[in-house]
């Protein structure tokens, strides 16, 4: 892979119904771009993977371990390993961007689709 690539030309997967990826792997660490669907619910789970992320547009609802916040674009969170975590979109869903560390191995095995339309290639 070049050390260079970009958002419209890497295939998307699916990482769950409502939720469609654009990433790319280091050796340390998964950097995503993630659209999510609106009024879409993720439930409470928990990962090996520390989750740092910067919303860019739409509105979420997160739930990190004992605290919820609201975050608006521009809006940043963190998530440690292990913590249980959720989050609820907007009515216009939300476009957000994160960093996993380490890398998401365990998104290998998800299917990637061809590069196409998606709420980030529309409005980009």
């Amino acid at each position: 892979m070049s050390s260079f690539d970009h958002v419209d030309s890497i295939p998307p997967q699916q990482i769950w119904d409502g939720i469609l990826s654009r990433a790319i792997h280091g050796n340390e660490t998964t950097l995503t771009l993630l659209e999510l669907d609106p009024s879409f619910e993720v439930p409470q789970h928990s990962h090996e993977n520390e989750q740092i992320g910067i919303l860019i547009s739409g509105s979420v609802t997160f739930r990190i371990g004992d605290e919820t916040g609201e975050v608006r674009p521009g809006g940043m969170w963190r998530i440690l390993a292990n913590v249980p975590h959720s989050v609820q979109t907007g009515p216009d869903g939300a476009v957000i961007v994160e960093a996993f560390s380490p890398p998401r191995h365990d998104w290998a095995s998800i299917e990637t689709k061809a590069p196409g339309a998606g709420r980030w290639l529309s409005s980009s």
